[in-house]
């Protein structure tokens, strides 16, 4: 019994009153700082001055999932400014077709405009065409055009170009035409001199750079510089039409004709569009046969 009692003396009233002592101030001093606080916010400084002191803590607990942040916002950054870039240079190279393509066409639309700049006044109807095949050497000047049959195409048509007599049309078919350019050996149109009205012929040379002026006698008033003219005559072409200008004259002793040379105002080693042209027909009047009369004292 004795035994028992002393090893139950061990516990409780003095360990037991001990706690509770401990808990009853524990709780006092808890209800003292939440009046305190609610009061006279005594535990703000408290708060703070812990807070300085754990802040140091979180900046380094949150140090490595600031640094993984950072890594995949930069490789985001990254991939999404090279994809930019990749379709940036994409854009760009269209655009810059683009413009080539604008580029192209303005300058066609420039071309078409000073054709129709140069449209005849006693033209009744005109026709761009393009000009798809080129066959020029020495023996031969053709060219062919996407314009036919179709089109009301006829035959030795008067074709020109924004700066004069181009050809006439030979060959059509359906959807296609040759031409016959000036320069071709085998061509030869009636012009005159602008200045004084002199006419002559202008034949081709095979050269599309150079006509020849092969009928003017040694002593005609020609000139380097002069312009040539259609004259009008031969039902083709209607007359004051630009053609060549003079650019060489030659005047042998020994010979009876001047040796003249003049290049084509047209472009025809480079022109891309041509006009075909309608005139009106032109009605040439001819004298009427004298009706014979019966002389007088005799019956008929």
């Amino acid at each position: 019994m004795v035994a028992l009692r002393d090893r139950g003396a061990r516990f409780a009233p003095t360990r037991v009153g001990s706690l509770a002592w401990r808990a009853i101030a524990l709780i006092a001093l808890s209800l003292g700082i939440m009046v305190l606080d609610s009061r006279h916010d005594g535990a703000g400084l408290l708060r703070r001055s812990l807070a300085q002191v754990v802040a140091p803590l979180h900046r380094i607990v949150e140090a490595p999932f600031a640094l993984r942040d950072a890594i995949s916002s930069s490789l985001t950054t990254r991939d999404a400014l090279r994809l930019q870039v990749t379709t940036l240079e994409a854009q760009n190279r269209e655009n810059a077709l683009t413009l080539q393509r604008l580029h192209a066409i303005e300058l066609e639309n420039e071309r078409l405009q000073r054709l129709l700049d140069a449209s005849p006044r006693e033209a009744i109807r005109t026709l761009t065409a393009r000009v798809l095949q080129v066959d020029l050497d020495s023996a031969r000047q053709r060219v062919l055009i996407d314009r036919g049959s179709v089109d009301q195409v006829t035959s030795a048509q008067p074709v020109i170009d924004a700066y004069g007599v181009y050809g006439q049309t030979t060959r059509i078919n359906a959807s296609t035409t040759e031409v016959i350019l000036l320069s071709d050996a085998n061509h030869a149109i009636p012009v005159q001199i602008e200045r004084n009205g002199l006419r002559t012929i202008a034949a081709g040379t095979g050269d599309p750079n150079r006509l020849a002026l092969p009928y003017l006698p040694r002593n005609a008033d020609v000139q380097v510089g002069d312009k040539l003219v259609t004259s009008g005559l031969g039902g083709t072409f209607p007359a004051d039409i630009p053609v060549a200008t003079v650019t060489e004259v030659r005047r042998d002793p020994s010979q009876p004709l001047v040796q003249v040379r003049a290049a084509p105002n047209a472009k025809l080693d480079r022109d891309r569009e041509v006009m075909l042209v309608w005139y009106k027909p032109q009605v040439i009047s001819t004298p009427a046969e004298a009706t014979p009369h019966p002389a007088k004292g005799k019956s008929p």
